[in-house]
Formats: C-alpha cells, sequence, structure tokens
C-alpha cells in the first residue's frame, strides 16, 4: 500500500521520492533520473512517474521548499556567446523584464555545443530557474531534439518553464514555449529587394545546413528567387558560421578564386556582412557601385556602413520570453507560440548592377 503523503500545519502536502517511487512501482533512482530529465527508460515508465508526481505534487513542493530561506527567483537565459550583439541584445531584454518581474538573471554560455547547452539546462533546473531561455542557432539532430524534450518535460513537472527563443519547436506535445520572429520572411524581403534594384546573381553568405537560424534565411532566400522566377544556382551558396572573419573569408576566397559570378551578397547577419565589405574593398570592389549588400539583424555595426538590413526586435524578444514564461507558469494550458515581426531598414548599400 503506498503511504499518502501527511499535511503540514499549513495545509499544503509534505510527500517524498519514495512515495512518488511507491506510486509508481519504480525505484527512488528511476524517480530522480526521469526528472532530472535524463533518464532513457520506456515511455509508459516516464508516464507512471509523471502520473505520481502530478497525483502527489511532489515536484511542486520540492520546488517550493527549495525556494524555503531565500527571498529571490530566478530566470536563465542560454546564449552561444556573450560579445555577439544578437545575443547580447536578447539577453539585455531578457535582464530587463526579470527585473521587472522581480526576478534575478542567470547567464550561461555554450559556445554553439549542442551537448553544452544540454548540460545548462540541467545545471539552470538544478538551480531551480522559473523558466530556462534557450536563444539561437543550434545544430537540432534527433537525439538532441529527444533529450531536450525530456528536459522542457522535467521542467514543467518542476513548475518552471522552457522557452525556445529564436528557434523552432520541439514537438506539439513538449511543454515549451516558443518566441521567435519571422526570419524566413526577412531573408524574403532582403532578396527581394535587391531583385527588385535589378540583381539576379544574389551570393548568400552564411549557410549552415541543420542549424535552426541559417535555414530559415535560406528558406527565405531561395523563396524570393522562386517567387520572382529566378532559378537557384547552389554555386552561389556558400557555407559559413556568423562571425565577421567568416564573412572577410567567403568573399576573399571567392574572389581569389577567380569567381566574380555575382552583383550582390546577402548576408545572413550583419557581421558577416562587414566582413564581406572588407573583402570586396581590399579587391577595389565598392559597395554599392559595383557589388550590392545587405545584411540581417540591423545591430552594430549595421548604421556605421550605412548597410541595409532586415530589423529583429531583439530585446522585444527577450522581455515576451520572460513575460509568457512566468504568465504561462500561473494560467496554465498549452505553451504558448509567437512571432514576431521584423522588417527592412533601407538604407544606401543597394544600387543597379552595372
Amino acid at each position: 500500500m503506498v503511504r499518502r503523503a501527511k499535511k503540514s500545519a499549513d495545509g499544503t502536502r509534505k510527500s517524498t521520492i519514495r512515495e512518488v517511487a511507491e506510486l509508481a512501482g519504480v525505484s527512488t533512482a528511476t524517480v530522480s533520473r526521469i526528472l532530472a530529465g535524463n533518464y532513457p527508460e520506456a515511455p509508459v515508465t516516464r508516464d507512471r512517474v509523471m502520473r505520481a508526481v502530478k497525483e502527489l505534487d511532489y515536484v511542486a513542493n520540492v520546488h517550493a521548499r527549495s525556494l524555503a530561506g531565500t527571498p529571490t527567483t530566478s530566470v536563465a537565459i542560454i546564449i552561444n556567446s556573450v560579445i555577439s550583439p544578437h545575443y547580447a541584445h536578447v539577453a539585455q531584454g531578457v535582464q530587463t523584464q526579470a527585473t521587472a518581474e522581480g526576478r534575478l538573471c542567470l547567464i550561461g554560455t555554450t559556445g554553439g555545443d549542442a551537448a553544452r547547452e544540454l548540460a545548462m539546462v540541467q545545471l539552470m533546473r538544478e538551480q531551480h530557474a522559473e523558466a530556462v531561455i534557450l536563444v539561437g542557432n543550434v545544430l537540432a539532430d534527433a537525439e538532441y531534439q529527444a533529450r531536450m524534450s525530456q528536459y522542457a518535460h522535467s521542467l514543467a513537472a518542476a513548475g518552471s518553464r522552457l522557452v525556445l527563443c529564436g528557434r523552432p519547436p520541439l514537438g506539439p506535445d513538449v511543454p515549451a514555449v516558443v518566441v521567435g520572429c519571422d526570419y524566413t520572411g526577412g531573408a524574403f524581403a532582403a532578396t527581394s529587394h535587391l531583385i527588385s534594384a535589378g540583381h539576379e546573381r544574389i551570393l548568400c553568405l552564411g549557410r549552415r545546413p541543420g542549424y535552426t537560424t541559417a535555414d530559415a534565411r535560406h528558406a527565405g532566400y531561395r523563396d524570393a528567387l522562386t517567387a520572382h522566377g529566378i532559378a537557384h544556382d547552389a554555386q552561389l551558396e556558400v557555407e559559413g558560421t556568423f562571425e565577421r572573419e567568416e564573412g572577410y573569408r567567403m568573399i576573399k576566397e571567392r574572389l581569389e578564386s577567380g569567381q566574380r559570378d555575382f552583383t550582390a551578397v546577402f548576408a545572413f547577419n550583419d557581421l558577416i556582412a562587414a566582413g564581406a565589405r572588407q573583402a570586396l574593398l581590399e579587391h577595389h570592389l565598392g559597395v554599392p557601385d559595383d557589388v550590392s549588400l545587405v545584411g540581417f539583424d540591423d545591430l552594430p555595426p549595421a548604421l556605421d556602413l550605412n548597410l541595409t538590413t532586415v530589423q529583429l526586435p531583439h530585446q522585444e524578444m527577450g522581455r515576451t520570453a520572460v513575460r509568457f514564461a512566468l504568465e504561462h507558469e500561473t494560467q496554465g494550458g498549452a505553451p504558448p507560440h509567437i512571432v514576431l515581426d521584423t522588417h527592412l531598414v533601407i538604407r544606401d548599400s543597394v544600387s543597379s548592377p552595372r
């Protein structure tokens, strides 16, 4: 017979992990590992444990007890880098909203490593963050998807919430808030702007197959070509990461190999665009007189370069991620999926081809 949890003086339950294990018919170690989100057990076992957790109100009480004696709660943001303008501005939005909500903000970095990101999510769960916000690119293979889905369930069971900021959902049954921007639409607008100026040989820089952010921008680029009746040429799609030096490398290598087969460049972010511009100038090609150039993000150095680019609401993404994560914690229901608008900022880096 399973012993039901006794109640404390204030009427709250005082369930234990042993009671959860007894009700689910598993060991306490199995319960612990499943709640940690890193136990590859059969779905039926996990379902029994989670039903027991809900019935006994176990995790909610553990979460409450973990906060006993401390006056503060927190939200966590996990990003690739603290020096990238994109991540820094989203993180500032998270910090601003967390402060407004009376929470501290925990920040972790991964360097773009999926395994490290998984480890950081687990660490933030152990720190009892009320929301764990993941931002930006990741190589989302099947193993990653499965592990992160487990973590989303374990966070939800603990009264927390996983938030995917600037990346697609993990699946219809995964309890994660999704806050994104219309990356594909923004890339479509950027490419269409170049086409409307008369360009058909448009070099795209920053393709990274399997990486969510790059894939969305690449899709918008190709959609625009198709919509305007221009056949896409895979030779005009250059792979590289989202750093300034990569933009420089991609253009430099192409020009030095004699491939001057483009009249315009669509860079997948403004850092790539800045590096590309430097390489063009070193080869005596002006922007926009010889080559038109469009970026993405509208962050430094876009304004200094007078760069036409797609503006993202970076800080609003961060604020929205915190707000909806905390609201959903109290309101319940299906986690929301919010898509923020982008828009093209036209400056003086585009002209008609010679």
